[in-house]
């Protein structure tokens, strides 16, 4: 279907649940706004595209996604401007790591036209429910699960493509504490660690309790072979400044997912004249420059956490306590400079917010 050709229908809900909305207490990815999408693909092509009232979906007991896990997702934010316009970050990398995903997990394709003209005709109609308050933004979940009524191990024909909004703030809201994991993987060579899948999710909730039990926020994932590599951690792609050079892992291997955040990080401090290495991080280089004290920052960027600046890292029995927030100057300043530009504060000068 060409976006040229795309007429989305609108059902519109009779009650909103506007009113109901505790604006100072939303927690992340609990409230959800009035309506949701839904395009169906059957019969070799996606069907008409709908807006409708949100609701619960009919799904039947041998539906695919559920045996064999053909299910991925995108994660993505709109944001209210000061001057009251609307905008969406950077959704076409969005909808290029979407199809990335649907081609490795052998699911159908959304044009990427499409996929912006859906997200972006969604978050116009509720454009109501875009907070308007520091710190806050409405998250945009499109998602894609095979429908097949069929308990066999193979590709499913059928699929829907829905898109979720819900009205957030901080996923975390004090700095994280983060542990490198020594054991488990999340992803190994020419497996699906590229694809942002649900089953990855799915595989890393064990480790990350036992982290949690331990009061580690979230796991930092090492490679699957040796663990001496460091990864990304479970929300979020992972950055250090040491030696006032900005490294994080090479996307180049593919157990590590694409960063929408991570790349808009990078492209911005280039711009600054920061140094920035994308290369193999060995976890004993970063213990290294934490002990001779060249480890001078370290945070999480992902689209969920936003830029999340990191507190502590465990290894093993150690516990790493880095430098205090306020010394920061890097990681403060890019997390100042990304706020304002998502709302329309400073000048947009790499054409990142995909206005509404």
């Amino acid at each position: 279907m060409a976006t040229s050709e795309l007429t989305i229908s609108v059902e519109q809900c009779t009650v909103s649940g506007l009113n109901s909305v505790d604006w100072d207490n939303l927690p992340f990815g609990r409230v959800f706004t009035d309506h949701m999408f839904l395009m169906e693909y059957a019969d070799g092509k996606w069907q008409d595209p709908k807006i409708l009232p949100f609701q619960d979906i009919p799904m039947h007991p041998a539906m695919s996604a559920i045996h064999y896990g053909q299910s991925i997702f995108e994660g993505l934010k709109a944001y209210k401007h000061e001057q009251g316009g609307l905008s969406i970050f950077r959704p076409n990398m969005n909808a290029k790591r979407f199809n990335e995903s649907a081609r490795r997990m052998c699911m159908p394709e959304v044009p990427e036209e499409l996929f912006l003209e859906c997200v972006r005709k969604l978050v116009e109609i509720e454009s109501q429910w875009v907070p308007n308050k520091p710190g806050f933004s409405l998250y945009i979940r499109p998602f894609m699960f095979a429908t097949d009524a069929w308990i066999g191990i193979k590709p499913s024909e059928t699929y829907k493509f829905m898109i979720l909004l819900s009205p957030v703030g901080n996923y975390y809201s004090e700095p994280v504490r983060v542990k490198i994991e020594p054991f488990y993987t999340r992803a190994a060579e020419g497996g699906v660690g590229r694809a942002k899948a649900a089953g990855n999710y799915g595989a890393s909730l064990y480790p990350a309790k036992q982290a949690q039990d331990q009061n580690f926020h979230q796991l930092v994932w090492t490679d699957a072979k040796e663990h001496k590599y460091i990864e990304e951690s479970g929300t979020m792609n992972i950055m250090f400044l040491i030696n006032d050079v900005l490294i994080t892992p090479s996307e180049d291997q593919d157990t590590i997912l694409r960063g929408v955040t991570k790349r808009s990080i990078i492209e911005l401090a280039l711009s600054w004249g920061v140094v920035v290495e994308e290369r193999k991080v060995t976890v004993e280089e970063v213990v290294e420059a934490f002990r001779n004290g060249t480890l001078q920052d370290a945070f999480g960027a992902g689209t969920a956490a936003t830029l999340a600046q990191i507190d502590v890292i465990g290894y093993y029995d150690e516990v790493f306590k880095l430098p205090s927030m306020e010394s920061r100057s890097l990681s403060n300043r890019i997390k100042s400079h990304m706020d304002a530009l998502k709302i329309g504060k400073v000048e947009d000068t790499f054409g990142w917010n995909f206005i509404v």
